[in-house]
Order: structure tokens, then C-alpha cells, then sequence
């Protein structure tokens, strides 16, 4: 059976270290921890798991503090975890079958990462990640932010997921200063990073800045299909903030020229139409999107709600609005199905009641 090694970097997470590594200490046959300046008790935190605990002194750069700690590791395959992250029962049940049943020649273990959840905890928002590698030179972390590894060799996507609960950053502007401190340095950003920098801008509500910078992403043609796909959604969010949903259409529409519609594209075109109430074609974009097929494995940024829940509830309301009951109704059944404690699917239940 192989051994794993779980290392992490940590920098004052108190709150929540503890719960991830009771969550997989015993999923992992050693445990690397490396801190990068706290100034709380996680190194203390830490102690308690593992005498393996390192400093590494914060450089603006988190690949070279996972790679850091990666090259501490000593087992036949690396594992990582955020500190906000946890494995829950169900999910540690897979992590057991993976560590006994892995075939010897894999190399990366590809699992769900889940993200936001509904009220009944169920994800809504979820996408794979290497999570497993085999202890070699190719398993190396690349970017300064948003880091990654790519994927090598005997490549395998497994069942069982990783649940991220997130806690806010004690400096929301961190990301994004991280991108800006590395323009200012000279450095020419990776299609990649481009593409991180333009959402960073996004979140931040620099809207006129990310589109800039989305625009030109999408304009150099080098970026990967998925973040093309995604940048045409996000920058088009970007020119319903400035005001120009003119633009945001040709954003969404622009989408198609990278590959098949997703669902989640056709959720934004629907809630264009929406909006403008043009509830027919509203309704034809909302059907679309029940016609897509969901690719669980393909890198993309998964809004499961847009492949059920979101189209159901839209179709509901444009029915309504557009005096057809029956189907109104229907639809909602069809939403609450999915997401039977939604406010959305209870309010609707009882205003169709009441209506009645």
C-alpha cells in the first residue's frame, strides 16, 4: 500500500487547522506542516499533529512555499490541503478505498474540490484538482497565486471530494496585490495568471479594469479553453456592472467561439432576456441549458445549479410572468425536487397556494 504525505502551508490559522487535520491525520502517514510567519498558536495547533512544522519565510509567492513544502515530504505520493478545508466521514471513506486500491502506476489522483453548498449542504459549486501525486520531480507547483500543478502522467479521477469552507481573508486585497506587486517588478503575466489578475480585479469591483484585462486575455487567443469559456461569463457580469449590457451579450455570445454551449452560458443569456423582459426568449436559453451536458472532469468551473435547479426556477418565473400557470407550477416542482428546502421553491410553493 502506498504511503502519503500530507503537507500544507499554513500562516495564522488557528481556527480552523485543528478541524482539517483531525479530518485527515488518519488518511495520511505523515504530515508536513510549513508556516509562513504566523503570529497566533497554528505552529502550537500544528505540534499536536506533527513533529514535521517548518518556517518559510513569506515571499509574495505560493508555489514556492508549497513546493517547499512538498519537497519535505517523504512518502510515495503528496497530498495537500488548505487549512480551511476538511474531508467529511463519507468522503474519508474514499480516501481509505483510494490509499489500498491505487494502482502502481498512477500518477495523479484528480478530486472534487466542493466550493458553496445549499442549504442542506449539498455543493452547488465544485470543480476536480490534483490532490494526489506521486512524490517526483513533475509534482511541482507553478504561479505566484492561484498556483497549480499540471496534471502528469497515469492520470485517474477518482470519487471522493475535498469541502472547502472558506473563512474570509483577513486581507480581501491580498490576491490582488500579490498580481499588482508583480507588474510593478516587470513580470509578464502567464496566460493563466492574466486570467486569475482580470477575476481578481472582478471581485474587487474594479469592473471597468477587468474587462480591460479580460479582453485582452480572450484577445491573445493563448489561454485554455475552460478560462476562455469562463472569462466571456465573468466579463460579461463585468459590462452589466458598467452599464453596458450590449457588451455583456457579445461577451456571452463570444463564448461560443471556444466550444459547445454550457450551461452556465445559456443561465447568463436567459437572465439577459430576463431582464429585459423578453420572457420567450428568456425561456429558450433556460431550455437550453436542460439540454447540456455536464462534464464533471473537464477542468471547468462546475455551477451544478445551472444544470437543474437555476433553468427550473427561471422557467417557473417567465411561465408566471407570462400568465401560464400549470407550467409555472410545474416547473417549480421540478426545482424544488432538486433543492426541496430553497426559499425561492417555498416562497413560490405558497404563493401558487394562495393564488389558487
Amino acid at each position: 500500500m502506498p504511503t502519503i504525505s500530507l503537507c500544507m502551508i499554513v500562516k495564522n490559522e488557528e481556527e480552523t487547522l485543528a478541524r482539517c487535520l483531525e479530518s485527515a491525520c488518519d488518511l495520511a502517514d505523515e504530515i508536513v506542516i510549513v508556516d509562513t510567519g504566523s503570529t497566533d498558536k497554528t505552529k502550537e495547533i500544528a505540534a499536536r499533529y506533527t513533529p514535521r512544522v517548518y518556517d518559510f519565510a513569506w515571499i509574495d509567492n505560493f508555489s514556492a512555499a508549497r513546493n517547499f513544502a512538498f519537497s519535505k515530504g517523504t512518502g510515495d505520493y503528496l497530498m495537500w490541503l488548505d487549512a480551511d478545508d476538511v474531508i467529511l466521514p463519507e468522503d474519508a471513506a474514499h480516501f481509505e478505498t483510494i490509499k489500498k486500491t491505487l494502482p502502481a502506476d498512477v500518477d495523479t489522483v484528480m478530486l472534487k474540490y466542493n466550493i458553496a453548498f445549499d442549504e442542506d449542504g449539498k455543493p452547488t459549486f465544485s470543480y476536480y484538482r490534483e490532490r494526489i501525486l506521486r512524490n517526483c520531480a513533475m509534482a511541482r507547483w507553478e504561479g505566484a497565486i492561484h498556483e497549480v500543478i499540471a496534471p502528469f502522467g497515469h492520470i485517474q479521477y477518482l470519487q471522493g471530494a475535498v469541502t472547502h469552507k472558506r473563512k474570509p481573508h483577513s486581507d480581501p486585497l491580498r490576491n490582488l496585490k500579490i498580481f499588482e506587486r508583480l507588474l510593478a517588478a516587470g513580470k509578464t503575466l502567464s496566460p493563466r495568471e492574466q486570467f486569475y489578475y482580470a477575476r481578481e480585479l472582478y471581485y474587487n469591483a474594479r469592473y471597468a479594469d477587468a474587462a480591460t484585462r479580460f479582453e485582452r486575455f480572450l484577445g491573445d487567443g493563448k489561454g485554455w479553453i475552460e478560462n476562455n469559456i469562463e472569462a466571456c461569463r465573468v466579463l460579461a457580469q463585468c459590462y452589466n456592472a458598467l452599464n453596458q449590457p450590449s457588451d455583456a451579450l457579445r461577451a456571452l455570445l463570444r463564448s461560443f467561439e471556444f466550444d459547445t454551449p454550457r450551461a452556465e452560458l445559456c443561465c447568463e443569456l436567459g437572465y439577459h432576456f430576463f431582464t429585459k423582459n423578453a420572457y420567450q426568449r428568456a425561456m429558450f436559453w433556460y431550455q437550453a441549458a436542460l439540454l447540456c451536458e455536464r462534464n464533471d472532469t473537464s477542468g471547468a468551473f462546475l455551477l451544478e445549479d445551472c444544470y437543474g435547479y437555476l433553468p427550473y426556477m427561471q422557467l417557473c418565473v417567465c411561465n408566471d410572468r407570462l400568465g401560464n400557470r400549470d407550467k409555472a407550477i410545474r416547473f417549480n416542482e421540478l426545482a424544488g425536487a432538486i433543492h426541496p428546502k430553497s426559499p425561492a421553491y417555498l416562497h413560490n410553493k405558497k404563493y401558487f397556494a394562495e393564488d389558487g
